[in-house]
């Protein structure tokens, strides 16, 4: 019996000892996470928070944020897609997109991060291949910390989620900030109450 197999017998053999995860406070000291805090965090982190013009669609929102010729897939019934998501056969098949448009189901106000997990994006590379991601985010679907985000039980309901804070970016060591070398080069988040 080599070394290996006489500790894993050995282990078997002691039994298990069934032990309680200890309860995590959300060190929130009774705050709400508010738009205000969440839009200056994302701020910070390099997203845009665009409030709509309340005259215009979102659609003509999204549309106006970038050049003509953009190409948007969108999952979202706000937003028309130029694209068919039955088109795409890989992730791969994402790599033309310019802009990606994606409802969050929740915002982190301390961190400004977006919560997007895999029946949100509908094709999980949709939040990594656009050069540009736009989500749009209920402002009641914002929580204060990550504490409160990692207590939802949706958060544990899921094959794959992100938690998406502000624009890829990279720095070298003299400090040059490169927007985009793994991911979108900007993320904007428009505040828009979800359809009932």
């Amino acid at each position: 019996m080599s070394s290996r197999d006489a500790i894993l017998e050995r282990i078997r053999r002691a039994g298990r000892t069934k032990t309680e995860h200890p309860e995590v406070p959300h060190f929130n000291e009774g705050k709400k996470g508010t738009a205000a805090d969440f839009e200056k965090t994302l701020t910070l982190m390099g997203g845009v928070w665009q409030k709509p013009a309340e005259s215009v669609s979102i659609e003509d929102n999204v549309r106006t944020l970038f050049p003509k010729g953009s190409r948007f897939c969108s999952v979202v019934p706000e937003v028309t897609s130029d694209y068919d998501l039955s088109e795409f056969k890989t992730p791969a098949d994402l790599e033309p997109v310019d802009v990606g448009v994606v409802r969050a189901r929740y915002g982190v106000a301390e961190t400004g991060s977006l919560w997007i997990s895999e029946d949100e994006f509908k094709i999980n590379t949709l939040g990594y291949f656009p050069q540009h991601l736009v989500a749009l985010l209920d402002p009641k679907d914002i929580v204060y910390n990550l504490h409160e985000m990692y207590a939802r039980p949706d958060f544990h309901e899921v094959n794959y989620c992100v938690l998406m804070t502000g624009p890829s970016a990279t720095a070298d060591i003299q400090g040059v900030l490169i927007h985009g070398a793994q991911g979108v080069r900007s993320l904007t988040v428009i505040p828009c109450p979800k359809p009932e």
